[in-house]
């Protein structure tokens, strides 16, 4: 998953390339430690890195993902199991835009494909 735009409320222009603990991710996302800590058994892709001493150490992209869950299980109101499947999907490049920029880039494209198709069969139709 890519960095939201800049329009995007995910959008996290204040965090740098540096490692976070799981106190600050929890102020940094918004939900309690234990929260974060269920949530790395219930989605797979959520699998903050772990240090010498065990303890979980949190990138930028870890933050990005637990804001995302957060916003899917919270806003959208996704079952766990929906959120993970959409999670999973997303982080391939597939399912369904999450902003609407996104959405209407999708829009755009598809009316350009569309377009096409029919400037070729109207060749088709004149021959």
């Amino acid at each position: 998953m890519g960095l939201p735009s800049s329009g995007d409320p995910l959008s996290m222009p204040d965090l740098d390339d540096r490692r976070y603990g799981i106190a600050e991710v929890s102020e940094l996302v918004g939900v309690q430690s234990h929260v974060l800590r269920q949530w790395e058994t219930r989605f797979p892709p959520f699998k903050p890195r772990r240090d010498r001493a065990n303890r979980r150490i949190y990138s930028v992209g870890d933050i990005e993902i637990a804001r995302r869950i957060k916003q899917l299980l919270r806003e959208e109101k996704m079952t766990s199991k929906g959120a993970a499947k959409r999670l999973e999907e997303e982080l391939k490049g597939e399912g369904r835009p999450k902003t609407n920029t996104e959405a209407l880039d999708l829009i755009d494209k598809i009316d350009q494909e569309v377009r096409a198709i029919v400037d070729i069969l109207d060749k088709y139709e004149h021959k």
